[in-house]
C-alpha cells in the first residue's frame, strides 16, 4: 500500500522535521510504500494574502534535509514548467494539482524527468477523462505506446489521485465509482484529507470537516485503492494551509493500521474471483 503523508506546505524547518519524526512508524512498516509530501509553493491559494510556502530553491533545499535525516521518499507539487526539473532532482514523485490535471505543457515536463508522477483527478473533471492525462505522460516517455496499452502496475510510474468533485459551491463529494474507472488504466490514490474540503468555505480561504476524512479512507479501501494521500500536521489548528481537513499523526497511523486490514480482506477477495475465472 502506498501511502502518501506530510503537511500541506513547508511552513518552518522545524515544524516540518517534527511531523516527519512523528511520521517515522509508516516509514519502517513493511507493508507501506511510504512517501512524505509537502509543497514548496501553493500557488493555488483562494487569497492573495494566504500563505504560499518558502519557495523552489529554499523549499526543496528543505525537503532534502528530510531525505538527508530520515531517508524518506519525498513528493511534491509543481505548479509551473520550469520546476519539474530541479524538482525531479531532489523528489521521487512530481504531483500535478487537481486543478491543472489538463495542463498538457506541466505533465509533459513531469514527464521528461525520471520522477513518478502523480496526477490529481480536477474536481471537475469525469473518472474516464483522467485516461487522457494519464497518455499524455506515458507518449511522452514512449512516443509508440496506445491507449491499450497501459500498465495498472506500479512500474507505470504514472499514478492518479481521486479527491472528490465540486457539489454545488463549496463541497466536495466523492463517487466512489471513480475509484474502480481509473484504476483500470492507473494505479489510483485516495486523498482523504482534500476530498473533506470546502473551497473558499472560510471567507477566503478553504474550510473543511476532518471528521469525516477516516470515513471516507475506509470505504475506498473497501472499494479497492493502491494508496492513500492525507495530509498530516501536529497542530492543524494552527497549519498555515488546509488546516480544517488535516489529520494529526495519531489519526493517520491508526487509520494506516485499518486501512491494511481491509486491503487484505479485498485483496484475498479479488484473488479468489481471478482463480474462479481461471
Amino acid at each position: 500500500m502506498i501511502i502518501i503523508a506530510g503537511p500541506c506546505v513547508i511552513e518552518n524547518e522545524e515544524i516540518l522535521e517534527e511531523i516527519a519524526e512523528s511520521l517515522k512508524p509508516l516509514h519502517l512498516n513493511p507493508n507501506i510504500d511510504f512517501y512524505f509530501k509537502a509543497s514548496f509553493d501553493k500557488a493555488n491559494r483562494t487569497s492573495l494574502e494566504s500563505y504560499r510556502g518558502p519557495g523552489l530553491e529554499k523549499g526543496l533545499e528543505a525537503l532534502q534535509n528530510i531525505k538527508k535525516k530520515f531517508g524518506y521518499k519525498l513528493l511534491t507539487d509543481i505548479h509551473e514548467t520550469y520546476q519539474a526539473k530541479p524538482a525531479a532532482e531532489v523528489v521521487d514523485v512530481l504531483q500535478i494539482p487537481a486543478f491543472l490535471c489538463r495542463q498538457t505543457d506541466l505533465i509533459v515536463e513531469a514527464a521528461k524527468t525520471k520522477a513518478t508522477i502523480n496526477i490529481k483527478k480536477g474536481q471537475f473533471m469525469s473518472p474516464n477523462d483522467m485516461r487522457y492525462s494519464v497518455l499524455k505522460a506515458l507518449k511522452t516517455r514512449n512516443p509508440q505506446i496506445q491507449e491499450s496499452h497501459y500498465q495498472t502496475s506500479k512500474e507505470q510510474k504514472v499514478y492518479l489521485t481521486e479527491r472528490g468533485n465540486s457539489f454545488g459551491y463549496g463541497n466536495l463529494v466523492v463517487d466512489m465509482r471513480s475509484l474502480a474507472i481509473m484504476r483500470a488504466f492507473a494505479p489510483v490514490i485516495f486523498d482523504a484529507t482534500h476530498a473533506v474540503q470546502m473551497p473558499g468555505g472560510l471567507n477566503g480561504k478553504s474550510g473543511g470537516d476532518s471528521a469525516f476524512a477516516p470515513l471516507l479512507a475506509r470505504a475506498a479501501a473497501a472499494v479497492g485503492i493502491d494508496g492513500l494521500f492525507a495530509e498530516v500536521h501536529t497542530n492543524p489548528k494552527q497549519a498555515l494551509s488546509d488546516g480544517p481537513n488535516m489529520l494529526t499523526p495519531e489519526i493517520i497511523l491508526r487509520l494506516c493500521a485499518t486501512i491494511l486490514e481491509i486491503d487484505t480482506i479485498i485483496y484475498k477477495e479479488e484473488s479468489c474471483k481471478s482463480l474462479k475465472e481461471i
